[in-house]
């Protein structure tokens, strides 16, 4: 206090002094505007339209910024930020999008994986974008329509299961780390589609409440082995027809190349064995397809890695631990151990099927979103089978 007095004992202190007071004035009053202001990401479709008039009837300052990642101008959404009446803005990142998000998803089908492209992008495009352009903004806060909830726990911000169990989001939320939760905003975690509908119909936006669900993968319109051939003209010179085999290795006729098949595949197979058949491997350098019965795809064990858990004791002492092994399964109880080698062991209680490298294993305890990791390879899973018999 007696600083601040000095300060002002001279004109020139007077004036310094002034300066001080207006702009820790203006940064108080930023602070204060900035926690009323929140980015949305706009679509343009149902849910992203729904955020923005929720948030508003909360008292929210909205700004809308568009993500432009693949195809047309986002002429949709700057229509409805007009309407509005909200600041909007477009993301061009159609190029580093191109670059991460889509040669991820190519790789990963030359690998003999099958990826999850909505995984890889919410952490390294979409809350990353928004966060950046909501700190550009003075925008405290994100929202976004995806049908989740959070809930702060013992310090930890964690994603909740929406009550919509068709359209809940969780399963692909998993890898937002701690400072971009604590940002967020989800207002349809408590909505069913339906009610969401409703509520767009109610609020004079009856043509938007009609539309149809958005594409699951966005830079895809049909088949995503068009897509890899498109995107890979060398895609069929390069692996070129391989074989599919038995469990002995018997070969049983031939396929159109590895990538264009996927764990538990069996429609589209295009051979005939006089049974239904399945495909229950893929061995990328030998270009094989090992296809079998129902039966053969079930197990009690899996393999993952590359995890991030909220809290790593928590998840492997927890009884009520449940696994999501694909979007829209149902979460299966299980048991988890750390590996020597850094990678998780998971032993379901009841059996599994279709163990597919590549996608999400989401850990649940309840609804509770408590870590997730990758499906790894199961090349080995009996060696580690063996070695942990008194799991």
């Amino acid at each position: 206090m007696n600083a601040i007095f000095t300060l002002f004992s001279t004109p020139y202190g007077y004036l310094m002094g002034i300066l001080y007071i207006c702009t820790n004035a203006i940064i108080r009053c930023g602070m204060k505007e900035s926690n009323k202001r929140v980015l949305v990401g706009m679509s343009g479709g149902i849910d992203s339209t729904a955020t923005c008039l929720m948030l508003q009837e909360q008292g929210y300052e909205i700004v809308g910024v568009t993500m432009r990642v693949w195809g047309d101008e986002p002429q949709d959404a700057r229509e409805l930020a007009a309407r509005m009446g909200i600041e909007h803005y477009v993301a061009d990142e159609r190029i580093p999008f191109k670059d991460t998000i889509v040669r991820n998803f190519i790789d990963e089908y030359r690998q003999g994986r099958t990826p999850n492209p909505c995984v890889m992008c919410n952490p390294l495009f979409k809350f990353r974008v928004l966060t950046e352009w909501a700190d550009r903004l003075n925008c405290g806060w994100i929202a976004t329509g995806h049908y989740s909830r959070l809930e702060e726990r013992n310090g930890n911000v964690y994603i909740v299961a929406g009550d919509d169990e068709k359209k809940d989001q969780s399963y692909f939320l998993w890898r937002l780390g701690q400072e971009v939760l604590r940002r967020c905003i989800f207002p349809l975690g408590n909505y069913t589609k339906l009610k969401v509908r409703d509520y767009l119909h109610d609020k004079g936006y009856e043509a938007k409440a009609k539309e149809g669900e958005s594409m699951e993968v966005c830079f895809i319109k049909g088949d995503y082995r068009d897509f890899l051939r498109e995107q890979c003209p060398e895609l069929d010179t390069e692996i070129g027809p391989g074989w599919f085999v038995n469990a002995e290795g018997v070969k049983l006729g031939q396929h159109k190349g590895f990538p264009y098949y996927t764990i538990g595949q069996r429609k589209g197979l295009e051979i005939a064995l006089g049974k239904p058949a399945y495909v229950l491997k893929i061995n990328p350098q030998k270009n094989t397809v090992m296809l079998g019965d129902v039966e053969q795809l079930r197990t009690e064990y899996m393999i993952v890695e590359q995890d991030h858990l909220i809290d790593e004791q928590e998840v492997l002492a927890c009884e009520n631990l449940a696994v999501r092994i694909r979007y829209r399964s149902r979460p299966i109880p299980c048991r988890v151990r750390r590996l020597t080698d850094g990678r998780l062991f998971v032993k379901f209680r009841t059996e599994a099927s279709a163990i597919t490298p590549g996608q999400s294993a989401v850990f649940y305890d309840d609804r509770r979103v408590i870590g997730g990791a990758f499906i790894a390879s199961q090349r080995g899973i009996g060696l580690v089978m063996e070695e942990n018999k008194d799991f």
